[in-house]
């Protein structure tokens, strides 16, 4: 009980953090919020006696720490506060850009997952063959693709030239099968060469041939024991990957014209509205922290002696 208090200590902590630093890098960024605000209302020309009034009414006419407890107070209680540029409170805003994020990014690791477990099982079963190199051969290429690149060659063959699938909005369920196979084969080339090399390591493990001996069977040793020795670096793997999916997802989200967090996030940056973006970056730390106290917890229960020995 104490070992997961102190986890959530530090998670508290880390949010903390990031908060003030996410506030403190907008506020002191070049260039003028409050014009940038003027200009996202108004349009391209505005008066000096506009800018005056935005950069009151944004409260960007206080000084910095004025600033910081204006915004941090009603965040204590859940209130991201208002848009900068339209004054909507940024919360339902923010709600309805992950209902489209949040499912391209779980279709994305279900899609990379699938994949990465079928090559990993297939080259697996002759270590150093022909199947196994080409299955690294191909995880090791699709690592080095970046995922701009990937979405483009993807709306280039089954957009363009096969008209298979549709590449721009998100009107219907197919508009989201090549965003999120964007984002799934590059979580496939990360996990499958961790899954492929948590199972060989736990192949290898001393005390399976005296297993074997005593009449335990193989598919018994394959799920009490290799798998769960191959599902440490695993977990830890998939967690990041999820976390980092979200931001995968932004860039994905900008290529393929979707609605979500991306064009959230690249519209408020545009127009300076800050509590958009300082709501983008604390969902980002918030995720980051959750998965990294789920993780901790799930090797708790993995291997108890990891927690014995954090206790």
């Amino acid at each position: 009980m104490m070992a997961i208090l102190s986890l959530m200590l530090r998670a508290v902590v880390v949010l903390c953090g990031a908060a003030i630093a996410t506030f403190s890098l907008l506020w002191h960024a070049p260039g003028d919020p409050a014009l940038a605000i003027a200009m996202a209302r108004h349009g391209t020309i505005v008066s000096e006696t506009v800018v005056s009034v935005v950069r009151e009414q944004a409260g960007l006419n206080v000084g910095f720490w004025s600033a910081l407890q204006d915004w941090a107070g009603p965040l204590l209680v859940g209130d991201f506060g208002h848009s900068s540029v339209t004054g909507r409170p940024v919360l339902p805003d923010l709600l309805n850009a992950m209902g489209h994020t949040i499912p391209l990014a779980l279709l994305g690791l279900a899609i990379g997952l699938a994949i990465a477990i079928s090559l990993a099982m297939l080259a697996t079963r002759r270590p150093g063959g022909g199947v196994d190199r080409c299955a690294v051969a191909v995880a090791s290429l699709g690592a080095a693709i970046p995922v701009y690149w990937l979405g483009l060659l993807l709306i280039l063959v089954f957009a363009v030239q096969l008209s298979w699938l549709p590449a721009m909005g998100a009107r219907t369920p197919l508009h989201l099968l090549l965003p999120a196979l964007t984002l799934g084969l590059g979580v496939a080339a990360a996990l499958m060469r961790i899954i492929r090399s948590g199972i060989l390591e736990a192949r290898a493990q001393a005390f399976l041939p005296a297993l074997a001996r005593r009449g335990v069977t193989a598919r018994a040793i394959a799920s009490d024991h290799i798998a769960l020795h191959a599902a440490i670096p695993v977990v830890t793997v998939l967690g990041l990957e999820l976390a980092f999916l979200l931001e995968g997802a932004v860039m994905v989200e900008v290529i393929f014209a979707r609605p979500g967090l991306g064009s959230f996030l690249v519209d408020a940056i545009a127009a300076r509205d800050f509590p958009k973006v300082q709501a983008v970056v604390l969902l980002a730390a918030l995720l980051f922290v959750t998965i990294n106290l789920l993780i901790d917890l799930i090797y708790r229960l993995i291997d108890p002696r990891i927690g014995a020995r954090s206790a």
